[in-house]
């Protein structure tokens, strides 16, 4: 709820206040403009609850559209689904009857540089004609804009039934998620049996080997390339956890990087951004994994 505040000011006072109010002022308007959906208000749960859950495939990714539907088909148990092509998503999106895990594609914000991201998103159905105000119950970044090339599909199945457990979170404590966002999941105690795989791809200069990685992360881990992550993923292990990274490609070269740990069963464990710079280099680095320990 919005506060009207009111201060009684002389009229000289105004006159040097006004550049610096414009200044606060275009300051939200940018800050909006960056802005990620609203989270969904505890009626707006209660009625994604009792909704039926539209997976929406994409046009041309056949690889996403395996992925997903594979993963719901398998690992979605908190509401009844269906699957749906984007014409009909466009029919039904105002309806809070419906809620939506669909592929958003550059839509929640941008870099300066243009630079867009990608989103698995679970959204309701809402009468806001811009879906990036449509009321969120989680996003996951995907990828960058434009990105054919990143190897996603072992991370899909976790992401799935980390939703849900984020929905029932959300349950309890909408409050704290609002405040911290998805950051709201650091800090767990992470069990000392479990095995962290580690995309070799997708490591920052300064974690790239084991011997590196040694040096602040002492529990047992493999690098691995992602196709063999996945193989590892799909005999349902337990006690196992992977990164799920996202960054620049080399046509970008610049933007952000998201680092997430999941395990199998769907817990997040670690989620960070940061801007990559020539300094601060693209990939899971020592640093995330000195807060992960």
């Amino acid at each position: 709820m919005k506060k009207n505040i009111f201060v009684t000011i002389s009229q000289s006072m105004v006159h040097k206040l006004k550049p610096l109010l414009f200044i606060i002022t275009l300051g939200f308007f940018s800050l909006g403009a960056l802005a990620n959906p609203k989270l969904a208000s505890k009626q707006q749960i209660g009625m994604f609850k009792n909704s039926t859950t539209c997976v929406v495939l994409e046009n041309g990714i056949v690889s996403y559209n395996t992925y997903i539907k594979d993963a719901v088909e398998k690992h979605w148990k908190y509401t009844d689904f269906e699957f749906i092509d984007q014409q009909e998503f466009q029919k039904r999106r105002f309806d809070s009857k419906y809620s939506f895990l669909v592929l958003m594609k550059g839509v929640y914000e941008k870099d300066p540089g243009g630079v867009g991201y990608n989103y698995i998103s679970l959204v309701l159905g809402d009468k806001a004609m811009d879906i990036t105000d449509m009321p969120e119950i989680c996003s996951i970044p995907f990828a960058y804009s434009g990105d054919n090339e990143t190897y996603f599909g072992y991370a899909i199945p976790a992401i799935v039934k980390f939703m849900q457990k984020h929905a029932v979170n959300l349950e309890t404590k909408r409050f704290l998620i609002a405040l911290k966002g998805l950051k709201y999941y650091n800090g767990q105690i992470i069990l000392k049996n479990k095995v962290l795989l580690l995309n070799k791809n997708q490591m920052a200069p300064d974690a790239n080997t084991a011997e590196k990685i040694k040096t602040v992360y002492p529990y047992y881990f493999k690098l691995l390339s992602p196709e063999k992550i996945k193989t590892e993923l799909d005999t349902d292990p337990i006690n196992t956890m992977f990164n799920f990274h996202v960054g620049p490609t080399k046509e970008t070269g610049s933007g952000k990087c998201f680092e997430m740990i999941f395990d199998v069963e769907g817990n997040l464990y670690y989620y960070n951004y940061r801007m990559v710079t020539n300094e601060n280099k693209d990939g899971l680095n020592l640093k995330d994994l000195r807060y992960i320990r």
